[in-house]
Parts: C-alpha cells; structure tokens; sequence
C-alpha cells in the first residue's frame, strides 16, 4: 500500500510495508519526498530512535531508475550536450 500527498515544495510519497500475518516481520514506512532538485528517502532506524535519510540527485535517480534494468557491469551515462 501507498500514499501520495502533495504539498507546496514537495511530493511525499509513503511506501507501507504489508505483509500476512506472521510470514515475516514488517519494515517501518519509507517515506520518500520529490523536490524539484533531489529525491530524499526516509525510514525508521531498526531500534527506532532516529530517521535515517538518503538522499538522491536527479541524475543519481535517472541512474538507479536505468540500473533496475540492465545486468550486472560497469556503466556510464553520458550526458548529451
């Protein structure tokens, strides 16, 4: 399941783990906030006592968007003029 909200600088998109009862244990929420310039990643430490955050440039987006689909290697994305 998923939320989308917009507000005024941002996207916040919320990824909520769901699982059947007792087949594994659930992973906290990722929440993930789109900018104009960057994409940021949050999720709960394991312990819970503190955000931890990832943030992406929209080139590093386009690039991780890329590698979902291409087999394992070396790449380079080069960029028009």
């Amino acid at each position: 399941m998923f939320t989308i909200e917009h507000d005024f600088d941002a996207t916040v998109i919320t990824l909520i783990d769901e699982a059947d009862p007792g087949t594994r244990p659930l992973n906290e929420d990722v929440v993930i906030l789109g900018f104009d310039d960057r994409v940021v990643l949050e999720q709960m430490s394991p312990d819970g006592d503190e955000v931890v955050r990832v943030t992406l440039s929209m080139h590093q987006l386009t690039e991780l968007r890329l590698a979902l689909n291409l087999p394992e290697g070396n790449y380079r994305i080069d960029k028009k003029p």
